[in-house]
């Protein structure tokens, strides 16, 4: 006791960083009292909700029809989960013109793994997505790449095509 009050300040900060272990990687955790409450396994994965999400609610459908004239928007993973399908159907052909336009580029969102997918441009094929004048009644769709399985069923998505955006779609 008597060094820590002969050297002073740095013999202090030496005792604080000495009350801190290393794991088996030589990272820094923390051994305090909070550290001790919450068990290891609990700690080093996220808990997963028990609770199945729902998709958009009706009267969110209902707008997004009126207002984007699109309606009974789908977002489902391929077989192989290497790609993400996402279907609309037309129900104004011109508010969804942002939709098929060459020109923007459709993006989707992971709302938990944060990932932004693009749609894959094929050599011969070229984008995969249908970029034609839009039919009221018929059905489109747009292909986003999922190299490495980010988006995972049940995951809550945004689809963002030039001006129009939808949040809150579930994989399925």
């Amino acid at each position: 006791m008597s060094a820590l009050r002969t050297r002073g300040p740095t013999l202090v900060l030496f005792a604080a960083t000495a009350a801190l272990a290393t794991n088996a990687q030589g990272a820094w955790a923390d051994t305090g009292p909070a550290a001790a409450a919450t068990p290891a396994h609990i700690s080093a994965a996220r808990k997963k909700s028990p609770y199945q999400p729902e998709g958009v609610p009706r009267s969110g459908r209902n707008f997004l029809a009126m207002t984007s004239g699109v309606g009974d928007m789908r977002v489902r993973l391929t077989n192989a989960g290497n790609l993400v399908r996402f279907t609309y159907r037309v129900t104004n052909a011109e508010q969804a013109k942002v939709l098929n336009d060459r020109q923007t580029t459709p993006y989707m969102i992971g709302h938990t793994s944060h990932a932004m997918l693009k749609v894959p441009v094929m050599d011969k094929v070229g984008p995969l997505r249908q970029a034609f004048a839009p039919e009221v009644g018929k059905e489109y769709w747009m292909v986003f790449s999922n190299k490495g399985d980010v988006v995972k069923k049940g995951e809550r998505v945004s689809v963002v095509v030039g001006s129009f955006r939808v949040d809150g779609l579930v994989v399925e």
